[in-house]
């Protein structure tokens, strides 16, 4: 078992950073990057399942699926064991277009 952050949730890592380090303190960043990846590993260990994606689940798409941390949405798929990891949105961010962009390609 693997989890592969894709590209455009690296720059949602970044971006996250950026503003993080702008706003508060390079702890609360670090503090909200563990527990990030906490999340992502017990999504990837099979100890947490999330809920499907409301949105993509009521036009019959259920494989995709969100946990959160404190203050983030995850958004992931598993594939053969491994975690993709599409998207990581804060909870104050417009989680209805960056889905748009994201999955639907749109």
């Amino acid at each position: 078992m693997a989890t592969i952050i894709l590209p455009d949730s690296q720059e949602d890592l970044l971006s996250l950073q950026e503003y993080m380090l702008d706003k508060w303190s390079e702890a609360d960043w670090l503090n909200a990057e563990d527990e990030i990846f906490e999340k992502l590993a017990l999504v990837d260990t099979g100890f947490l399942t999330g809920a499907p994606i409301q949105e993509l689940a009521s036009i019959g798409i259920f494989e995709y699926q969100n946990v959160f941390t404190s203050h983030h949405k995850l958004v992931y798929r598993r594939i053969d064991g491994d975690t993709y990891v599409y998207a990581i949105a804060g909870h104050r961010q417009d989680f209805q277009t960056l889905l748009m962009k994201r999955l639907l390609k749109i």
